[in-house]
């Protein structure tokens, strides 16, 4: 019961994580600099990928149209199939919420593995999740360590002190307290507690030169992920 229970709920957060995702498709800048929606929509009918992805957000949220999500659904996938890596992520969302679509694991980790390797950063934690539960895709803790990486790199705190976690522990990646000690200090650094707590925990276990090696590295990391958001 306490398994089913805890297996659901982790789950349910992987929706509720999805279906704010396709929240967010809905309020990105104004296509070509406006918000009418009927300069959009003629745009979408024309076959913009960025139209169809905008309209499709709108009918998701109810944003100055009714909301509907079939129509949702049915904008995303057109400019799902163009290659729009948001528009797959709202798809993918879609499959997992089982609005606008019948629900689908398989469906929902194509579009979001799609979405992903177009560096989608919002997706690329949550795909992870699909991997460890074995949802639409073979069970592979390996690629679930593989999307923590890609979305770790990218500076998402949550994934950061996952990966961080994994070393400490040796779960699915051979343990390396170095390595554990970098991706939680810099999920540390973006204001987790809980990762706060682990890497002090692990410093009793390391030499000094080890502290000193992973705090290097640490601060090479963060300025490299830090550089791009200040250009």
């Amino acid at each position: 019961m306490g398994v089913m229970y805890n297996r659901n709920a982790h789950i349910g957060s992987v929706i509720l994580g999805l279906i704010a995702l396709a929240a967010v498709a809905a309020f990105q800048p104004g296509y070509g600099g406006t918000q009418d929606i009927s300069e959009i929509r003629k745009a979408a009918e024309r076959g913009d990928a960025e139209a169809q992805a905008l309209l499709g957000g709108f009918y998701s949220m109810g944003y100055g149209v009714p909301q509907d999500h079939r129509e949702a659904a049915k904008w995303w996938r057109k400019a799902a199939e163009q290659g729009h890596a948001r528009a797959q992520a709202g798809l993918g969302a879609s499959y997992v919420s089982g609005k606008g679509v019948p629900q689908d694991w398989r469906e929902a980790a194509k579009w979001l593995r799609k979405a992903a390797e177009q560096g989608h950063a919002k997706v690329q934690p949550l795909l992870d999740e699909l991997y460890v539960e074995g949802e639409g895709v073979p069970q592979d803790y390996q690629e679930a360590v593989r999307w923590w990486r890609k979305a770790a790199e990218r500076g998402d705190a949550k994934a950061q002190m996952r990966l961080g976690g994994a070393y400490a522990k040796g779960k699915w990646v051979p343990q390396d307290l170095v390595k554990a000690y970098v991706w939680l200090n810099l999920a540390a650094a973006q204001g987790s507690k809980l990762a706060v707590a682990v890497r002090d925990k692990l410093r009793p276990k390391m030499t000094g030169k080890q502290v000193a090696e992973a705090q290097k590295l640490a601060t090479e990391l963060w300025d490299r992920i830090e550089s791009p958001k200040s250009k």
